[in-house]
């Protein structure tokens, strides 16, 4: 395939759309330094899919996006667009239908990237597929810049190898056969997973089944639970109507005897104040005799204070009275004694 134009806009130095064309396989770009010579080569690279803002000079993908100067305001995106010749058909896949090849790539101020071939939104991936074993990209021999050949002079076996392989077009394959090893390492690694899984949903399975006898056997005691809960609110029912007729007749009753005493005040009512004269009566005589209770009650009281009285008394004379028998029977001693005694003599 061959580069035949580049279109820029908003591109670093390229404020203004411009289309750079190339009629021939041999085109030279000259120009004063700062007149925007290296920012065309940052443009195929950046377009082939170049990620990094250190190799296309800046600090950030943004700042690609012309960023204003003194007589022109910043823009809010940059884009690029490479047209190859495909005549030869040397493109591969579905593009290789393709007379021309249309890859561009658009960046806004918020960092979003897009990239589109022929004019339908694709992968980065895909336009590096799209140029692989080509000798296009980003980072390949195709674009030899400044200090590059001696690097390749200096280049370790494995890196030189590198370039060769993208030359001869093997590495496609060899991207194509990591891609597919990659593959094959995420599939065996999720079959582990989906081995741990389907252990886990087994053991979960049970744990379900179980869960799920358990509510069904939830679901029976429930429906059981609400049956007898229906009976119990009938025979509660049925309960509270008999206690109502209950009340009913105990009312009825308690009126009819309270219709009954009605008509006994009404005709004792004689009777009653009768009563209430002869309990007033009563009362009067009541108070009368315990009048007469409590005066007997004290004169009790004092007859018997003075009974102990009499009582002391008594002992008192007994008491004297033993003592003068005492001294009779002395005296009476004494005087037979004397007797006896004269009688001797």
């Amino acid at each position: 395939m061959r580069l035949k134009s580049i279109k820029l806009a908003g591109f670093k130095s390229f404020v203004d759309p411009t289309t750079v064309p190339f009629q021939s396989n041999l085109t030279a770009i000259v120009g004063p330094n700062g007149c925007g010579k290296s920012n065309v080569i940052d443009a195929v690279r950046w377009v082939m899919g170049e990620s990094s803002a250190k190799h296309l000079r800046g600090e950030s993908m943004t700042d690609v996006i012309f960023n204003g100067s003194v007589s022109r305001k910043p823009v809010s995106r940059a884009s690029i667009e490479l047209v190859f010749d495909n005549t030869e058909g040397r493109a591969a896949g579905e593009y290789a239908k393709f007379a021309e090849i249309a890859v561009k790539r658009e960046v806004t101020r918020d960092g979003q990237s897009k990239y589109f071939l022929n004019g339908s939104h694709c992968r980065r991936r895909d336009v590096t597929d799209l140029f692989l074993g080509t000798g296009l990209g980003p980072r390949s021999y195709a674009i030899i810049e400044q200090g590059m050949i001696a690097r390749i002079i200096e280049a370790k076996p494995e890196e030189l190898r590198t370039y060769v392989e993208e030359a001869a077009g093997v590495s496609k394959y060899k991207e194509r056969r990591r891609e597919t090893e990659s593959r094959i390492l995420r599939t065996r690694e999720n079959l582990d997973r989906l081995n741990d899984l389907s252990d886990e949903l087994g053991r979960q399975l049970d744990r379900l089944k179980r869960q799920a006898d358990a509510a069904e056997r939830y679901k029976t005691l429930k429906a059981q639970s609400r049956d007898l809960e229906s009976l119990v609110f009938w025979y509660q029912l049925q309960d509270h109507k008999e206690k109502q007729q209950q009340e009913r007749v105990a009312k009825e009753d308690c009126q009819k005897i309270m219709d009954q005493l009605a008509s006994a005040l009404s005709t004792n009512e004689r009777g009653r104040i009768d009563a209430q004269v002869a309990r007033e009566n009563a009362n009067q005589l009541l108070d009368a005799a315990n009048t007469a209770y409590y005066t007997h009650a004290a004169t009790l009281s004092r007859l018997e204070a003075n009974k102990e009285a009499y009582e002391q008394q008594v002992k008192q004379l007994t008491a004297n009275q033993e003592r003068i028998q005492n001294d009779i029977d002395t005296l009476k001693t004494l005087i037979a004694k004397d007797r006896d005694e004269g009688v001797d003599a």
